[in-house]
């Protein structure tokens, strides 16, 4: 931990990398199918769209109930061997789509591999980010907690940008056996790389039970979850919202909260050092609300696109600012734990988004969508404020 003090910028970015790249290969491998299956289910497979959206959905929910789990088992056997199994499922979803295309002339059979394939893939995603998360806080120490959070983040976002389209392309070339050959082929060169790599020593300690865990994280995870809202909104509806107004361009707008994301997730990362992530966490949740505001209040293409920009400017820092105040309530041999269950709240935003605001949306049209994700982000910042004014956390 010592020598991680004194490591140059250069030599600091290029151990974080060395681990991230694993959260990129998960999140392409996640990012790859999204476009595609739903296609495949509703076209080749002739079902309905419902059953196309849950078998999309599968994935996120056993990434939901797998989180804490992962930070546990990263806890008890290591961060590296958790990056290894859960690049290992990625693989098998791989293995599993490609047989699934193999049988389309047998529905049933071909849907059933397509939802045990992305089972394995929710459970590889929280496995391969959380422990990639914690092997790279492990290997740069505690002060650089946030940095490693946000290149994880990062690499999250760039996957997830690259994956949709190059899934199509390769869905155009040579069906879905095409990105699903991608996913298998990622899963093997991230295996061998991380097998090359040392290993962290684990701490052995007693740990902190599950209970007590939730206990100290769940007030920084609701803040995430609203926080989150924003992302979801604007990921799931802004197509739909601009094809309401008739307006075109709601992929420039995507893009254009990509680039806010990404931007202040690059030029900001020591601000959460510097600052703490409680005051950063205000100011980002008020950029959110604002961005939030002008989507609800457009009146051209052009106000959304402002309003998509700052609501990705706010969300950026959200997680990582919050999730180094999270860690902080844990021994360090439970700090996986910490943050695997406070990495849960994101995937329960996202889950809880798109049905509440589609039935939102079909009462009150859908841009009430936005000004309720404003109020729920509002809400956040009230949090933050609260959290700052009030020592609800007790020390550990």
């Amino acid at each position: 931990m010592a020598e991680s003090a004194v490591l140059g910028r250069t030599q600091l970015n290029l151990r974080i990398l060395s681990v991230v790249i694993f959260t990129f290969f998960c999140y392409l491998s996640v990012g790859l199918p999204l476009a595609v299956l739903p296609g495949f289910v509703h076209h080749n497979l002739g079902y309905s769209s419902f059953i196309a959206g849950i078998i999309i959905s599968l994935q996120y929910f056993s990434t939901l109930i797998s989180r804490p789990q992962s930070g546990r088992l990263a806890d008890s056997i290591g961060p590296k061997k958790v990056v290894m199994l859960g690049l290992v499922l990625c693989g098998m979803s791989g293995v599993m789509t490609i047989i699934a295309a193999i049988l389309a002339g047998r529905p049933m059979l071909s849907l059933l591999l397509l939802a045990a394939g992305r089972i394995c893939l929710g459970f590889g995603e929280s496995f391969s980010s959380t422990g990639a998360t914690l092997w790279g806080m492990n290997l740069v120490g505690p002060v650089h907690t946030a940095r490693v959070i946000s290149w994880n983040g990062v690499a999250t976002y760039l996957a997830m940008a690259i994956g949709a389209p190059l899934g199509v392309l390769l869905d155009q070339w040579m069906g879905i056996s095409g990105f699903a050959g991608l996913v298998a082929l990622m899963a093997v060169l991230g295996f061998v790389l991380a097998s090359k790599k040392p290993a962290i020593i684990v701490t052995v300690a007693k740990r902190v039970p599950f209970s007590q865990v939730f206990r100290r994280v769940w007030i920084f995870g609701l803040g995430l979850s609203a926080g989150t809202i924003g992302f979801g909104v604007i990921a799931t509806f802004i197509t739909l919202y601009f094809g309401s107004r008739g307006w075109g361009g709601a992929a420039v707008t995507l893009t254009l909260y990509s680039l806010g994301f990404t931007v202040i997730r690059l030029v900001s990362g020591n601000a959460i050092n510097r600052f703490g992530g409680l005051k950063v966490s205000l100011i980002s949740f008020l950029a959110e609300g604002v961005g939030l505001f002008l989507l609800w209040h457009a009146d051209s293409v052009l106000t959304a696109d402002i309003g998509a920009f700052l609501t990705g400017c706010g969300f950026s820092l959200i997680f990582p600012a919050l999730g180094v105040e999270a860690v902080k309530q844990v021994e360090p041999q439970s700090q996986g734990a910490a943050l695997g269950t406070y990495s849960a709240f994101l995937d329960f935003g996202l889950g809880i988004t798109g049905p509440v605001a589609g039935l939102l949306m079909n009462f009150a049209g859908i841009r009430s969508v936005y000004l309720a994700a404003m109020l729920v982000v509002a809400g956040g910042g009230v949090l933050m404020i609260r959290l700052l004014r009030r020592d609800i956390i007790k020390p550990v």
